[in-house]
């Protein structure tokens, strides 16, 4: 079963210096779905690039399945871990099918070409994603909300234990914001690891099995969703009043103006 252990983690955010109470102890389990919380300027996104080992902590230590990341081999660790970025760029101009295909470089040996099975993962990831029509589009053609998709087709064509995903829903209408989140809930029940970064309280209530509340100026907190998405710990994290409802058994939050 698949883990990434957190020992006292300090991210190394950006001209912040690091507080040894905001320290992160915990472990993503495969099978949990977990939402990283908190305003912006917080360090979702670099504690995700930290994961991913992208960016090395400030303190503290990572294992994946008790061995520290640091001592895994790249091409190993890419198998393994993936991650999706809340921003794309383009680096070299390639088709929507040409990007998929770079979530399966993991599995190529040097030199090796994508092999029929190859071509099938990445065929079966933008049909998953409503992409297929798509394949031989341009990627720099598409809207915002395309290319997020493809960005999230690609990792699923890379298949790897551990999904990190930076803001998941960014660019996209409400039918598509379903079907991804429902595509990230299906890896999970797959037991695979999932772990993003969310703006969106409501969808962190309605699809996460856990949370991480980065607070800018406390210590933060975690655990399983149902207890922790309260008015008592989402009003300090946002600064923002809120009314709070229930829909189909969640919590649903409304800030008041």
């Amino acid at each position: 079963m698949t883990k990434l252990k957190l020992t006292q983690l300090l991210a190394a955010i950006p001209n912040k210096s690091p507080q040894p109470t905001h320290a992160l102890s915990l472990t993503f389990q495969a099978g949990q779905m977990w939402g990283i919380l908190g305003p912006n300027g917080v360090g979702k996104t670099t504690l995700l690039h930290t994961l991913a080992a992208l960016k090395a902590p400030a303190l503290g230590t990572i294992e994946l399945n008790d061995q520290p990341i640091t001592e895994l081999h790249r091409l190993r660790l890419a198998q393994q871990i993936g991650i999706m970025f809340q921003e794309h760029q383009d680096g070299f101009p390639a088709s929507v099918l040409e990007t998929v295909l770079l979530g399966r470089f993991p599995h190529l040996s040097p030199w090796e070409m994508e092999s029929e099975q190859d071509l099938a993962l990445a065929h079966a990831a933008l049909e998953r994603l409503d992409l297929a029509e798509f394949a031989q589009r341009a990627l720099n053609s598409l809207s915002g909300g395309e290319r997020q998709r493809a960005a999230l087709a690609a990792l699923t064509a890379q298949a790897p234990d551990v999904w990190l995903v930076d803001e998941p829903t960014n660019h996209l209408d409400l039918h598509y914001q379903v079907a991804v989140m429902g595509l990230l809930a299906e890896q999970a029940s797959m037991e695979k690891v999932v772990v993003m970064s969310l703006h969106d309280v409501n969808v962190a209530a309605q699809w996460c099995s856990h949370v991480l509340l980065l607070y800018p100026d406390r210590p933060p907190i975690w655990g399983k969703a149902a207890s922790l998405l309260t008015q008592q710990n989402l009003e300090p994290l946002y600064r923002q009043k809120l009314a709070m409802t229930e829909l189909n058994g969640k919590p649903l939050f409304v800030p008041i103006a």
